[in-house]
């Protein structure tokens, strides 16, 4: 087989060729990879090195800009539990006492030194149909969380009630362990810094720990806000003015009358119409009967 013919053979199969040099390729890489220390650039000893293959080990759980998932176990361990509350309260107060309603509402809270966080109130209707509606949220100490749903029933009559009590042992649990984790981390890389010499592991090490504070901050807040929640229930409030009797009542347009006598007359027409041919025959059936007798 002359050289040409052999180039054409190549041309023909170019994508066996390819895929062999792919594979000679990679075997001559794969062999020449340095370790995962020397293409790191190393720290200096061999305990630097074990303490960040181990944080580096722990980081794939927890990469930075993301945040632990936990699980759902409830901890049953714990016996001082961590509940959460929250109402949903609907009342309907008498017509033309909305006003009043509201100002009592937001006596309760300032008495009670709780939050109402949001408040949202309109006007529903025009002239005599108008009645008026809000709705609240408001935060209440858990200590005061009986006492203050007593007395926001006593405005107007409740229209509904609906209680959730949630057991959020678990998270809180959970993150208290991760946060002494990350604390104990960062004191690690702390620790690394001071030892290191070179200045390409201090710049390393420095974003590592920059990264690392970001993530006890996060979950220091959450620990916090965790708390609140337990600390502090939620009750959501509706208030709706009655509206009035008359608010479906009205006088039937003539219009109207002149219509439904309209549709009245062609019931009536398309009845006798279906009826008719049946009576017919049957005046006619009765007729031949009359003569036959005779």
């Amino acid at each position: 087989m002359t050289l040409k013919n052999q180039w054409e053979t190549i041309k023909e199969n170019w994508l066996i060729a390819l895929v062999v040099v792919s594979l000679v390729l990679v075997i001559l890489f794969s062999g020449s990879r340095a370790p995962l220390y020397e293409m790191m650039g190393g720290f200096g000893s061999s305990s630097q090195m074990g303490i960040v293959a181990n944080s580096m080990m722990a980081e794939k759980a927890m990469a930075p800009g993301m945040y632990p998932i936990y699980n759902e176990d409830f901890a049953p361990q714990v016996e001082e539990r961590k509940i959460t509350k929250s109402v949903s309260l609907g009342s309907e107060v008498k017509r033309g006492s909305f006003k009043e309603a509201e100002t009592q509402l937001k006596s309760i809270v300032t008495s009670t030194d709780s939050y109402l966080l949001n408040e949202n109130t309109w006007k529903s209707g025009q002239g005599k149909e108008a009645y008026f509606s809000g709705n609240y949220q408001i935060k209440v100490d858990t200590k005061k969380y009986d006492a203050i749903i007593e007395q926001l029933k006593q405005i107007g009559e409740v229209t509904f009630f609906s209680e959730n009590a949630q057991d959020i042992t678990a998270q809180f649990e959970n993150l208290e362990i991760e946060l002494a984790a990350e604390k104990e981390r960062l004191k690690r890389y702390l620790q690394m810094y001071e030892e290191a010499k070179d200045i390409d592991d201090k710049i390393n090490l420095n974003d590592r720990i920059f990264s690392q504070e970001r993530t006890i901050k996060y979950l220091e807040d959450s620990l916090k806000s965790t708390g609140e929640k337990v600390e502090y229930s939620t009750i959501s409030v509706s208030l709706t003015e009655k509206q009035s009797d008359y608010v479906n009542i009205a006088i039937v347009k003539f219009s109207e009358l002149v219509r439904r006598l309209i549709d009245s007359f062609n019931s009536l027409l398309s009845l006798i119409f279906v009826v008719l041919p049946y009576a017919l025959a049957a005046l006619a059936v009765w007729l031949v009967y009359r003569k036959i007798k005779k």
